[in-house]
């Protein structure tokens, strides 16, 4: 099996990890890692928000599993485009890992007046403007060990990360985690996915293996929701979904469809309809008043 992946330490060990499960699945799989370099990676000057249309971080792996060259591609899925291409399949979640973003080096309310704080997410920049509004808050492209050697030389005084990805490189450094109900995570962040080509009856039964049911039906509340509202992976918006027993905790908010910002808490059935999502991304959108 031919797995294609970005060429950062990150993602080269997220795909170890599908690897190491594949393993265990199915016994005697053979994987050869494909590394790439996406535009994501080649252009570390543009703002994300500019380039989440073109699937920035995974449109050569995804013309890479259209032409056959590779068999699947291992990402971070809050990466991968809502409109996923129609002959392309999201065949695996794996179990969430940490949804939550930390702040590094000490806790945000430890910061003094007018601290440089990194991020290129528009999401968490919204979050502490409005949480801090008198720190500066600078931009910061660039994998993680990257951001934390900047970090290191005094660039900037804080920096915001997502916790999955320290714990899966097994960094350990001092931070603190921001709370997820105030601080809510980017859709589907914490989760791994892989993606196959549709039509590849093989690889899907195979990959199809790893899926995590609970992760799906979770992922798939925050997805829906963003799709409702037309948003991108690189929007001003926060979504979060928790199975909890037979519903679904919904938590979310929204900068910029109205003069503040809009937050939703909400619990759903398991089995909730299109409807449901679609009643949240409206308010969330400033479409209506209530849900």
């Amino acid at each position: 099996m031919r797995i294609g992946t970005r060429e950062s330490k990150l993602a080269m060990r997220q795909t170890e990890i599908f690897c190491e499960r594949m393993a265990e699945v199915e016994p005697g799989t053979e994987c050869e890692i494909v590394g790439m370099k996406s535009l994501g990676d080649i252009d570390l000057k543009s703002p994300l928000n500019q380039m989440s249309a073109t699937g920035a971080f995974v449109r050569e792996l995804d013309d890479a599993i259209l032409r056959g060259d590779i068999d699947c591609s291992v990402n971070s899925l809050k990466d991968i485009p809502i409109d996923v291409d129609k002959d392309l399949r999201i065949v695996a979640m794996f179990p969430r890992d940490a949804p939550e973003d930390v702040i590094l080096p000490c806790p945000l309310e430890d910061l003094p007046k007018g601290a440089r704080v990194g991020t290129s997410s528009v999401r968490r920049v919204e979050m502490l403007k409005e949480i801090r509004p008198d720190l500066e808050i600078l931009s910061l492209r660039g994998n993680i060990h990257t951001r934390l050697d900047r970090l290191d030389k005094g660039d900037f005084d804080a920096i915001i990360l997502a916790k999955a990805g320290l714990d899966r490189m097994g960094i350990e450094r001092p931070m603190a985690i921001l709370d997820k109900d105030r601080f809510i995570p980017a859709p589907a962040q914490g989760v791994i996915a892989v993606e196959c080509r549709a039509d590849d009856d093989v690889t899907t039964a195979s990959v199809r293996k790893l899926d995590d049911r609970t992760t799906r039906i979770a992922v798939s509340a925050e997805r829906g929701i963003m799709k409702f509202m037309g948003a991108g992976c690189s929007s001003p918006v926060g979504i979060h979904a928790e199975v909890i027993g037979s519903e679904v905790r919904i938590v979310a908010v929204s900068y910029g469809y109205s003069e503040t910002p809009r937050r939703v808490e909400k619990m759903l059935p398991i089995d909730h309809t299109v409807d449901d999502l679609l009643n949240i991304a409206e308010y969330l959108t400033g479409k209506r008043d209530t849900i």
